[in-house]
Order: C-alpha cells, then structure tokens, then sequence
C-alpha cells in the first residue's frame, strides 16, 4: 500500500529532478496553498505550461479528511480482523489468479526473488484482485492531505511524482482515482513508488497499475525488493510453544536464530523450519494463548507497504494460506480491551514515560512493547497482550 528493472521490464525514465520532500507551508487558504506547490513545481524544473494544466482541475476533498481521521477498522483484535478479511472466495479467486499469472509469478520468483502467495494476499486484500480499487481522484486526495498539517511531509513529494508521471503520460489529473490516501492501482502504490519500482510487465511502454495485472505484480515485487525483501527466504510461519517459554523473549523486538527457538521448544505447527541460522521472532498477536507464529526479516519489510500491525500480520498469514498454510490455530486468548479501554490503557502508559505511538486506540507495536515492559515490572507474563485486568492493576 505503501510503496513497493533491468531486463525484466520497462522502467520509466525519470528525466527531471527526484521529487522533494515537503517544502510548502501546509495549512491556510487551499487556492493560496496550491499556488505555492505550483511555484515549487517550476523551481523544481517542471515546465509552468505542464504546471498549470497539471492543477487546473485540483480542488481540495472533505471526504478524504474523514477517511483519514476514521480507521477504527484497525481497532480490529487480529483473530477478528484476520476472520473478517480472509474469506473462502479470496482463496479461490487466489488460486485462480495465481494460475492465471502462472508466467508473471515465475518471472516474479526467479528475477525478484519475491513468492506469488505475498503478492496474491495484498492483491486480495487491498483491491479485491483489482476489481475494488477506490473512486477518490487521486491529485484531489494528494494535494488535500498535502494541505491538511498531520502528515505533510509524506503527501507532497507525492504530488510532484504524480506530476512527473503526468508529463510520462501516465497520470490524467482529471480522471485518475484510487483509494483516499493516494494509493493507485491494483496493488496501490503511491505515484513515488511507481515512479521508482514501476515495471512495464506486459511489455505496452507503459506502467498501468490499475488495468495491467503484469505491470501491477511486477510492481509491487520490485517494491518489497527495493524496501528490504530477501529473496527466497519465509516470512511468517505458524507454530507450537512450550508452557515454559519465557514470555519476556516474545515480540518483534526480540530475536533469535530459529536454531535457538527450538532448543527452547519453539516447533513447527506443520511442515518443518527452512533455515535454522535465520533470526527470527515469536509473534503473539493476542497473546500467549492466541495463535502463535515465528516472524522472519521480510515480515518486517512489510510495515513498509502498511504501518498496521493487525493489517500486516493478517497480510502476511493469509500469504502462507495462498501457498498451503491450514487455517491458524485459534487457542483461547484472554479477553482484549475495547477501544475505549485501549485508549484508556495508553494514556496511562503515556503517563509513565513511555512511548506508544499516539492514543489512538490501536494495539501497534509500540504499545506492545510498552505493555510488555510493563508486565514484566508487574510481575505478570509478559506476552504483549493487554488485558482489562492489566488496565485495572495501573
């Protein structure tokens, strides 16, 4: 969702300068503000005639503010949100596809090193395979959350790719949409990251993510390599714990190589581990009596494409399904916290001097690691996993 050639594609030539980081005031009147991302468009080389027809349509998107100030869905525990995104129709429809693509999957593995099942579960899971891919215009919701002071800094060098991709021929101000943040296509990407992964996979000279599975994929697996990917390597993996694990060694902030978690008992569900000299760390999404998976390096790589924590894990899941993964064992966790009490739980955290990365809500990682510092000060087990009897001893 966040970003994502050689002899294996096109790449678009970028002919004028990077696009900057955020250097516009943000903020104020929006007819004032576009004048001034027009002034720094020219100061960066682009021509004022493509300046002008590029903003000529722009018009600030109310719409696209309350699609950001709104993601409760990520409130969501991991089981909940997991059950509520993987339905039997998208395995079937990723079965499918990956049949379908079979040559552009090979291509994919062999140059990328990149495996069909990550690809095909954020196909799914961001446009539906490409027939759900957003009806905000794409320069509306660029130059408003630009405008808006939150995150400016992310948003206006993607106006200026988007302009670069304009003058390529490859974005229409007027028409392009995609989803509120931006992102276009079937695997949507920000314009930066076409402008520097974007791969021409069906060989048309020119980058269409929105209507070219090929062009997509290939995209998107030049991206994840461009972000960190290690190619050929696993990601997630679902396993067994022993009852004696030390539950302070959990979290992504703790690692091990995989030949050290099963001297500790670390095993399998099914199948068997790849590489015991790879680090890797135990993921307890709900806690010690949830599920349970060993998380390898590219798992990370995936909070490039999307900060979820709850999106990334069930991305990342759903992945080894699409490659024969069974269904997750569900164990019996602890009762979570509503969102309210989530609230409630970091504000307290806040309190102590810890940083949970804003009272929103959301159990990211770094309320993880906070409540995990927490319960070992407490004297609980320390499995990351916040519960109301947790909320009440602070």
């Amino acid at each position: 969702m966040r970003s994502l050639v050689g002899s294996l594609g096109l790449t678009l030539a970028v002919t004028l300068a990077s696009p900057a980081a955020a250097n516009v005031s943000c903020g104020g009147n929006f007819s004032s503000f576009v004048s001034k991302m027009k002034q720094s468009a020219v100061q960066q080389g682009h021509a004022q005639a493509n300046v002008d027809r590029f903003f000529s349509s722009v018009r600030h998107d109310p719409s696209v503010i309350r699609a950001d100030r709104a993601q409760g869905v990520f409130q969501k525990t991991f089981i909940d949100f997991s059950r509520a995104l993987i339905s039997q129709n998208r395995i079937q429809n990723g079965a499918a596809n990956a049949s379908r693509y079979k040559s552009v999957f090979d291509r994919i593995e062999r140059d990328y090193g990149v495996s069909r099942g990550v690809l095909l579960a954020f196909w799914a899971l961001e446009t539906d395979y490409g027939q759900v891919q957003g009806n905000f215009n794409t320069l509306n919701a660029l130059m408003t959350l630009s405008h808006d002071c939150r995150r400016p800094e992310l948003f206006q060098p993607q106006v200026f790719a988007a302009l670069t991709l304009f003058e390529h021929g490859d974005f229409d101000p007027a028409t392009t949409q995609g989803a509120w943040a931006g992102e276009i296509g079937m695997v949507q990407m920000l314009p930066k990251d076409i402008l520097e992964n974007g791969v021409d996979g069906d060989g048309d000279g020119h980058v269409r993510l929105k209507s070219s599975a090929p062009d997509a994929l290939m995209s998107g697996a030049k991206m994840l390599r461009h972000l960190g990917w290690r190619a050929n390597e696993p990601w997630l993996q679902e396993i067994t714990l022993p009852s004696t694990l030390d539950w302070s060694t959990t979290g992504l902030n703790h690692k091990m190589s995989v030949r050290d978690w099963e001297r500790l008992g670390v095993k399998p569900r099914s199948g068997s581990f790849q590489n015991g000299n790879l680090q890797a760390s135990v993921l307890l999404p709900m806690g010690r009596n949830g599920p349970a998976f060993l998380a390898y390096p590219n798992f990370e790589v995936l909070f490039e494409w999307n900060k979820s924590f709850v999106y990334v894990t069930t991305a990342a899941y759903f992945a080894t399904r699409l490659e024969g993964a069974p269904v997750y064992n569900a164990g019996n966790p602890d009762a979570g916290l509503s969102g309210a009490q989530m609230k409630q739980l970091q504000q307290k955290l806040v309190n102590m001097g810890y940083d949970v990365g804003g009272v929103d809500g959301i159990l990211g990682e770094k309320t993880r690691e906070a409540v995990q510092s927490v319960q070992e000060k407490l004297g609980l087990p320390a499995d990351a996993w916040p519960t109301p009897a947790l909320l009440s001893r602070l």
